[in-house]
């Protein structure tokens, strides 16, 4: 039987995973989308987040991203969540002792995220463990955002490793999507609003970062071979 690889790395998405935030960014997109004529409902919404803007705004009003139209109403979206919600968006319980536990067990922390880098470093600093992670991969990094495995082979590529030297930490199906495409084996949290089921191919699922660090020595970032 072949020796399994030395996991190197931990990619890690952001929103839901480790920040309570996908309702947020839910709620600026409806209100953005709104400002510009397009009623959407919430839970359509709610349900694509963790694609990137390209994708949901492709799917709710059938706009192109790189369309004048879509281009305006994804950066206004971007002003309501940085203004009116990113101030309160918190972590998850323990997120911080997670991450300092990831880093202690010296694993090289990359962001992989579908956000905006501005936006993204503004949310890892919400994290409180902004000091853990190495390097980050956002949507500048990527031609096509998740559930394709752009950003995560680019957060590769930042930890310096192969695909069987790393593990993808997500919430949302398209993370696990993205990262099984990329040949990364993925672990899910629920934290985000995804049932163990909407996360089928995870290796394993936990309630949360809380959950997933009380059972750390028996999850697969302590089987490190």
């Amino acid at each position: 039987m072949a020796k399994m690889a030395k996991k190197k790395a931990v990619l890690l998405d952001v929103d839901g995973t480790l920040l309570d935030s996908n309702d947020a960014n839910a709620s600026a997109w409806v209100e953005a989308l709104r400002e510009a004529g397009h009623r959407v409902a919430f839970d359509d919404v709610r349900r694509l987040i963790g694609k990137g803007g390209d994708k949901l705004l492709a799917e709710v009003a059938g706009l192109s991203d790189d369309s004048r139209e879509g281009a305006a109403i994804s950066d206004r979206r971007g002003r309501i969540f940085c203004e009116k919600y990113l101030p309160q968006i918190q972590p998850f319980p323990r997120v911080r002792d997670l991450l300092q536990r990831l880093h202690r067990d010296d694993y090289r922390l990359v962001v992989a995220t579908s956000a905006q880098e501005g936006e993204m470093k503004a949310l890892l600093e919400r994290t409180g463990g902004a000091e853990f992670f190495q390097r980050a991969a956002s949507a500048a990094d990527a031609d096509h955002s998740k559930p394709d495995p752009d950003i995560v082979q680019a957060a590769l590529k930042k930890a310096r490793c192969r695909p069987d030297e790393a593990l993808m930490l997500g919430d949302t199906p398209y993370d696990v999507e993205a990262a099984t495409a990329a040949a990364v084996e993925a672990v899910g949290v629920r934290s985000g609003g995804w049932s163990s089921d909407a996360l089928h191919g995870a290796i394993a699922v936990y309630d949360d970062a809380a959950d997933l660090l009380a059972r750390y020595d028996t999850s697969p970032f302590a089987r490190r071979t």
